[in-house]
């Protein structure tokens, strides 16, 4: 019997890379000088605005999204992909830069661990990327945070507006996740300390603030934002908005170092804007507007990814990021794995490895539902298979067939194993697509609809959902919003990543279900409507076994267990 190839670990590989100082490859790929970069060690640095600002005459490039099939446990490999996909373009000649986002520390510790990619695809420093980073998402926890404090001092002084303390809405945020921070009470303890209320915590990729920094212009419209933060009501039913409460202006400042884009490199020490980290579930899951603008200026190809399945996360950027920012996406790339289609199919997750035609060809109807729905927003499409190495030429062949028979190229891509070599035939498919098909992009609704028929409109269309079901707390807050300047936002669901219901458990391409609307939330600063769905937590919780248990530094001062 052969012996079982030993492959090294994604931190393991990421430790043997020759990284350059990130002026060089500033320098080198992106003709940035070292005076535009604000220097965070050897291999970090932020883009100055003054750099940004001096680029809005140059042509922009093409955007690039990597979606992918609804997640299962068995992974698909989307930031993998996208790493993997640019530096092939790279090696192939083609100016390319990758836009990604930070990952959170809740997942890190949790149970899904880092973000950065993986194999031969990574994006590094991998270590400081998922620990700490440059700081960004402790700038927005703590403006998050500043906010709260302010609004219980508020109360605590009596000042006008009057908030009421029963319709306050906005909660407390930490980057971890602590279910037991969900509902809290604060402010006990006597007079001195407040007046006692209901409150809680979101997990800071959950926070508004997470959402509005990825969705500024600028810093100027960052500002705005911050301030048309919906924070509560007054007894008398008037909305309170955060520049009432006159913290803005330091809310801003907290922030101001966190607003430039972050660049660092891949493997193969080619540049990516690695900025923001909203969840994909939950809020819009997409990096800032201000990196994608940025390196569209700067390279021809941009590739940028969205979070989870093309349900939640290309609707999202479609419907929320481009039109919100006014961008136009050239090309989709739907990355599918072989082991999550045979779990679509209804194969055990520990009889993956086995060979099993018919579950492909079962589990394919998910990968057909994304296609179609890429379909609706006009763009071309391009199927990457994200190859293991216990996948069969019989199993990748029934995907080629399955994407062929509507019209799509499905190419294999050997990234993780190979690194760009290995994801070469995507690339030049990628470019071959965008030279023969011409985009025509367009979102699914429009602005002046209805929020319950934008929300129809993705439930039915999106997610196949034979229609709504939206208890009587969500009518009546959909029935108060009627007439507002927030019945012209776009929506933003947040609903279970694996599938296309609101159930978890329900994977594959589900019939005749339906979208259970439990709450509707008002992000105005972000400017979309947080549609709240089935069971879906805005702070999560630890697993029985959370990765934190087995993460270490050993006695070489290395972090070990971490991935």
């Amino acid at each position: 019997m052969a012996e079982k190839t030993k492959y090294k670990s994604d931190i393991e590989i990421a430790r043997e890379a020759t990284l350059k100082n990130i002026v060089e490859v500033a320098e080198k790929k992106l003709n940035i000088k070292a005076e535009h970069l604000d220097l965070y060690g050897h291999y970090k640095a932020k883009l100055s605005f003054d750099y940004i600002n001096s680029l809005n005459k140059n042509k922009n490039g093409k955007l690039i999204l990597v979606t992918a099939i609804t997640p299962t446990p068995a992974g698909e490999g989307k930031t993998t992909t996208t790493l993997g996909l640019g530096d092939a373009l790279q090696k192939i000649g083609k100016k390319s830069s990758v836009c990604i986002r930070e990952p959170s520390l809740g997942p890190c510790f949790g149970m899904k661990g880092g973000a950065a990619g993986g194999g031969k695809a990574q994006a590094i420093p991998m270590e400081d990327l998922n620990l700490h980073f440059t700081g960004d998402f402790h700038a927005i926890s703590t403006a998050h945070n500043l906010l709260s404090a302010v609004i219980d001092n508020h109360i605590n002084w009596d000042k006008d507006p009057k908030i009421d303390v029963r319709k306050i809405s906005w909660k407390r945020t930490m980057d971890m996740n602590d279910r037991a921070l969900r509902q809290i009470i604060c402010a006990i303890g006597g007079p001195g300390n407040g007046f006692p209320r209901e409150d809680g915590f979101n997990i800071t990729p959950a926070s508004e603030i997470m959402a509005i920094f990825t969705l500024s212009e600028d810093q100027k419209d960052l500002q705005r934002r911050l301030g048309n933060i919906l924070i509560g009501y007054t007894r008398e039913k008037k909305p309170v908005l955060a520049k009432e409460l006159n913290v803005v202006g330091s809310m801003s400042v907290l922030l101001k170092d966190a607003i430039k884009p972050n660049l660092i490199q891949s493997l193969e020490n080619n540049p990516v804007f690695v900025h923001g980290g909203p969840f994909g579930n939950i809020a819009h899951g997409c990096n800032t507007i201000i990196a994608t603008k940025a390196a569209l200026k700067m390279t021809d190809y941009v590739i940028t990814e969205a979070g989870f399945g093309a349900d939640l996360g290309a609707e999202k950027f479609l419907d929320i990021k481009c039109r919100k920012a006014d961008l136009k996406t050239d090309a989709a790339v739907l990355v599918a794995t072989i082991r999550a289609l045979k779990m679509h199919g209804g194969v055990e997750k520990d009889n993956l490895s086995k060979e099993n035609i018919s579950a492909v060809e079962k589990g394919s109807a998910n990968l057909l539902k994304h296609i179609e729905n890429l379909k609706k927003y006009g763009l071309p499409i391009v199927v990457a298979i994200n190859a293991f190495v216990t996948d069969t030429k019989e199993e990748m062949d029934i995907v080629k067939k399955v994407c062929k028979k509507v019209g799509i190229s499905a190419v294999v891509s050997k990234h993780w194993e190979k690194g760009s070599d290995g994801a070469i035939d995507l690339a030049n498919k990628v470019v071959e697509t965008l030279e023969k098909e011409k985009s025509s992009f367009k979102t699914l609704y429009d602005n002046n609809l209805s929020l319950e028929d934008k929300i129809n409109k993705i439930a039915c269309e999106i997610y196949g959902a034979k229609r709504l079901e939206i208890n009587a707390s969500a009518k009546k807050q959909l029935k108060d919003l009627e007439g507002t300047e927030y019945e012209k936002f776009p929506v933003c669901i947040a609903k279970t990543q694996y599938s296309f219901t609101a159930d978890p458990e329900n994977g594959g391409l589900p019939q005749e279900h339906l979208l259970p609307v439990k709450e509707i939330r008002i992000s105005a600063g972000a400017e979309f409507i947080v549609v709240i769905c089935g069971d879906i937590m805005l702070m999560p919780g630890l697993p029985r076994i959370p990765a934190a248990e087995s993460i270490f530094i050993d006695d070489k001062g290395l972090t070990q267990g971490l991935f």
